[in-house]
């Protein structure tokens, strides 16, 4: 590190802020002003992202908003006192003590040490009420930097008597994790051991799964353990360790704010002889998230843990199938295996057009499997995957497709969970999840699938095939503005996800409805970050410097069909970009069913354009979705910065980045 974490410049005591992003903006000014932080704007975007995935308000009165910024220079530390209080999420109420945590985008494992140690002492109630009294910013700053030890507790006064033989401790082990590893994961480890300290018999070992990677617990305490606490919010790494043991799964935040709970929680199960066995709802996606989501989220999450994996199978074979048909046209696909086996010529264009197009068509292949597998393995975790992907590949078997996929994975991490409830004695559990668990729910899923629903299921599949062939006129433009606002409402979160889907899933027997379908998606997807592109190059002083520079990256994502490159412009004004683009989106999805526009890619953006019907119709869909965001989120822009005028009473300016970026802080 090239200077000290934090300094006096960098205090605070009389923050004077009043919402979570004024003060975050306050405490990074210093930073700003110190050389810490390169571009504020972005930095504070960064930290906006960030505070989005999950609260980070603490209970105790405790902000700590932190992130990893490449406009960051050097791990820094910024604190701020506020008399009134600032709302960050807790649950307790607003927070006085706000730590802003920047760390470069690149931190070694030094720096993120420093940063975990500063975790731990928040976890004091001594180190808080120094902070609450404390005048002096140096004071301050030495203080949190650890450079005054505070003085060690006396040692209690020996007792005299007869020797006490202690009883066993009961021990646990416990493993915390968090998204960004920095804060969180170390605070809930510090809470843990602070209050197993304070409980007699009871001793807790931590294993802290931090952004730098982890440092194993010694198999023979995890051995030696009578039970076992997951506090998380990202899968546990390497969780079959534990297995067999009294287990307490929940998110980290629990483990920070309700530790005592914990400890009694899984010493009680561990006296009812509970096991992981037992645990059916102690799953990544159950456990990722507030404890009171209904089955109506928890739902959403299995079905995106499936999409997610899926994704990456969908752009590889499609752009290797869209490569296969640019190089060597469309009757490449009546290429036979055995003759590319047989008859491969090096030299020959149409035998390395009929190799993309049959690895591509590889890839395709495990599109429903991949699906179903990861839907299960999100339900009932590992024990899911194989009834997953047997169940995904009935499903291609009988032609169920995309909603057989989906009915697989929900039945297969259904049955498993059901089976993970049956109580079983301790001799069978080790061979319950390598060949019990697979070898029943296997057949189960493939009887369910075969005999009971993968008809039916096909059956829908042709009617819905049949349904999007038979779209014309007002019916297909409909469809396409609906997916055209799916695609632009979350700029690639869960509806868009859907859509996206929806549209992949069509293009396994592809059919003239399914290709119009997956072309107005990908038109529609391709807009918000054109749109937010062309804003800020026309109108430039509407944008922060950060903003801008971020236009320059939207031009070639929205070019390569990668919505997200829209969502730096959306988290930093959502109530402006978020209807705008959805408008735009709307306007090209409705054009391109218009048109007849067709696409055999899934993935691919302009670059896939010969592999689209009515091409030049398509490209026009497209300009205008995007002049149609571009000019609404301008005129936004513009009310709100004329209003922020007005009220300043300085009229309009035509300076730029300084005092813009000033007037959007104010809107």
């Amino acid at each position: 590190m090239t200077g000290q974490m934090i300094t006096a410049d960098l205090v605070d005591l009389d923050l004077s802020a009043d919402t979570k992003e004024a003060a975050a903006r306050s405490l990074a000014e210093r930073m700003t002003a110190l050389g810490r932080v390169t571009d504020l704007d972005g930095f504070l975007a960064d930290v906006a992202a960030r505070e989005a995935q999950m609260p980070t308000g603490l209970d105790g009165g405790i902000g700590i908003p932190h992130c990893r910024s490449a406009h960051v220079t050097e791990p820094t530390l910024a604190f701020g006192r506020a008399a009134r209080g600032i709302d960050f999420g807790a649950p307790d109420g607003p927070a006085d003590l706000i730590f802003l945590i920047a760390a470069p985008a690149g931190a070694d494992d030094a720096h993120l040490t420093i940063l975990s140690a500063l975790a731990r002492q928040l976890m004091d109630e001594d180190f808080k009420a120094a902070l609450r009294a404390a005048t002096d910013p140096d004071r301050t700053a030495s203080l949190i930097r650890g450079d005054t030890p505070e003085p060690a507790a006396a040692d209690p006064e020996a007792t005299e008597g007869e020797p006490v033989v202690a009883a066993a401790p009961f021990r646990i082990v416990a493993v915390t994790s968090c998204p960004t590893g920095i804060a969180h994961t170390y605070m809930a480890a510090e809470s843990l051991e602070n209050t197993a300290r304070d409980l007699d018999g009871v001793e807790i070992t931590v294993e802290t799964q931090g952004s730098s990677g982890f440092t194993r617990l010694d198999p023979a305490v995890i051995a030696a353990a009578d039970a076992v606490i997951f506090a998380h919010d990202v899968p546990v790494r390497e969780k079959e360790r534990f297995a067999g043991k009294p287990t307490v799964d929940v998110g980290v935040k629990a483990g920070i704010s309700r530790p005592a709970d914990l400890i009694t929680e899984v010493r009680a199960r561990a006296a009812r002889g509970e096991t992981t066995a037992d645990a059916a709802s102690s799953t990544p996606v159950d456990n990722a998230g507030d404890p009171t989501d209904g089955y109506g989220t928890k739902l959403r999450k299995w079905l995106m843990s499936g999409v997610s994996y899926m994704v990456p199978f969908v752009a590889a074979g499609g752009l290797l199938i869209a490569l296969g048909f640019a190089i060597g046209g469309y009757e490449i696909a009546d290429v036979k295996v055995g003759t590319l086996l047989d008859h491969f010529d090096w030299s020959s264009t149409t035998s390395w057009a009929a190799l993309l197009f049959q690895t591509g068509q590889a890839a395709f292949g495990f599109l429903i499997p991949v699906l179903a597998g990861y839907i299960a393995y999100g339900m009932a975790d590992r024990p899911g995957l194989v009834p997953g992907f047997v169940g995904g590949a009935v499903a291609v078997t009988t032609q169920a497709g995309f909603l057989g996929g989906l009915a697989a994975g929900l039945i297969a991490g259904g049955v498993v969970m059901a089976i993970q409830k049956v109580k079983v004695p301790a001799v069978l559990r080790g061979i319950m999840p390598v060949v019990v668990i697979p070898l029943l729910s296997s057949v189960a899923v493939g009887f369910l699938m075969f005999v009971v629903i993968g008809k039916p299921i096909a059956s829908l599949q042709s009617a819905l095939t049949d349904w999007l062939n038979s779209l014309s006129g007002a019916n297909a433009i409909v469809l396409g503005v609906v997916l055209g606002l799916m695609m632009c409402l979350d700029l690639g979160g869960p509806l868009n996800k859907v859509a996206y889907a929806f549209a992949v899933g069509g293009l396994a027997n592809p059919t003239d409805g399914s290709l119009k379908v997956m072309a107005a998606v990908m038109a529609a997807g391709m807009v918000p970050p054109l749109a937010m592109a062309l804003a800020t190059t026309v109108r430039g002083r509407l944008f922060t410097r950060s903003e801008r520079e971020n236009g320059k990256a939207a031009w070639v994502l929205g070019a390569s069909f990668i919505t997200e490159g829209a969502i730096p412009f959306a988290a930093a004004d959502p109530l402006r970009v978020i209807p705008a683009s959805m408008a735009g989106g709307a306007v090209t999805g409705a054009l391109s069913m218009a048109f007849g526009c067709t696409l055999r890619a899934p993935h691919g953006g302009i670059f896939v354009v010969p592999l689209i019907g009515n091409a030049f119709l398509y490209l026009i869909a497209v300009a205008a979705g995007v002049c149609v965001s571009a000019a609404l989120v301008i005129g936004l822009k513009g009310l709100r910065t004329a209003g922020a005028a007005a009220v300043a009473d300085d009229g309009p300016s035509d300076e730029l980045p300084g005092q813009n970026a000033k007037v959007a802080a104010a809107a």
